[in-house]
């Protein structure tokens, strides 16, 4: 009969912890303390218990995998952020795996609990998911956050917040006294900073704001929306993204407004193409290519024990032709 292989639960008896806590020393260590990592390994090493490969996440030279998550892929907002964190990984001797969630809670809940087990460690860009969740996931594997910010876990979020209230100030310069904010999904985190930015900026130079969505942050989404707009009576409009304002504008187009004559849009991210459609999107810009960087670099501090502090990146205005002044009596 063949010897039985010693298990994570007979470290955790020899050391005297919980077998949860032997999987974090192996699988996170960061989440242990250096004494607690020393005795689990002793342990281990005391009655010739190996690892799974996956879980020896400091091992020098060893494949490793990261999991990008994004909440779609088919947007082009995501192709710096995409692009910079595979070159990272790769010079981190990391490999990147990349999911899909499609805008969905459930998916990417599924898609977390199917392979995390199998990653080193996540960057969710943009989660959909509750906190607690997100929490619940990270006490197995170290997370990152990009553009959501929960407590206790660390954050890269990119400052479009400030890039909707300048976007709001450059409206006013032009006259514009109605400002619509084209919302995006209703459980994005992003989503509600940056209408809380739009309605502060405008109620502090005495505009009028209004708050027209859900919808889904789509160029179909943004064409809903255009629909809502001219509704509501508004002049200006600022959209969630840069996806749902060209849908807007191509909407408003076909309806026979003129752009910016009759009415300016404003979108966010500053995606490739912003500049190709007619006329050019005025747009909020953020450097997507470091954020991709730093997020692996964050995992990869998390896994090593190096510890990583939250960063908020710069956003600006893009000045383009969808934006000017406001028609006589609006």
């Amino acid at each position: 009969m063949a010897e039985r292989r010693p298990t994570i639960y007979d470290v955790a008896r020899r050391c005297g912890v919980a077998a949860s806590t032997v999987s974090r020393a192996f699988s996170n260590p960061s989440r242990v303390s250096a004494t607690t990592r020393t005795l689990v390994r002793v342990a281990a090493a005391e009655i010739g218990y190996e690892p799974r490969p996956l879980a020896r996440a400091e091992a020098p030279g060893r494949s490793r995998t990261l999991m990008l998550v994004v909440t779609d892929i088919a947007n082009p907002c995501y192709a710096g952020l995409i692009k910079a964190a595979q070159s990272r990984a790769i010079e981190r001797h990391y490999a990147l795996a990349l999911t899909d969630s499609d805008e969905s809670p459930q998916v990417e809940a599924g898609n977390l609990r199917h392979l995390l087990a199998n990653s080193t460690g996540g960057i969710l860009a943009t989660s959909r998911l509750a906190d607690d969740s997100v929490r619940q996931l990270a006490r197995h594997r170290p997370l990152v956050m990009v553009n959501r910010v929960i407590e206790g876990l660390p954050s890269l979020v990119v400052d479009t917040a400030a890039g909707m209230r300048t976007a709001v100030r450059h409206l006013a310069a032009f006259g514009h006294r109605r400002i619509a904010y084209l919302s995006g999904p209703r459980n994005s985190w992003i989503n509600g900073q940056r209408w809380g930015a739009v309605h502060a900026e405008a109620a502090s130079l005495g505009l009028r704001s209004s708050f027209l969505g859900p919808h889904p942050p789509t160029r179909e989404g943004g064409r809903d929306a255009a629909e809502a707009f001219v509704l509501d009576g508004a002049t200006a409009a600022i959209a969630y993204n840069d996806l749902v304002a060209i849908g807007a504008m191509q909407r408003l187009q076909a309806m026979g407004l003129r752009l910016p004559e009759d009415r300016s849009v404003v979108g966010c991210d500053d995606i490739f193409g912003a500049d190709l459609v007619v006329p050019g999107l005025t747009t909020i810009a953020g450097p997507a290519e470091q954020v991709g960087g730093c997020a692996v670099d964050a995992v990869h501090a998390e896994l090593t024990g190096g510890g990583t502090r939250s960063r908020t990146f710069d956003a600006h205005l893009v000045v383009r032709g969808s934006t000017g002044p406001a028609t006589d009596g609006n």
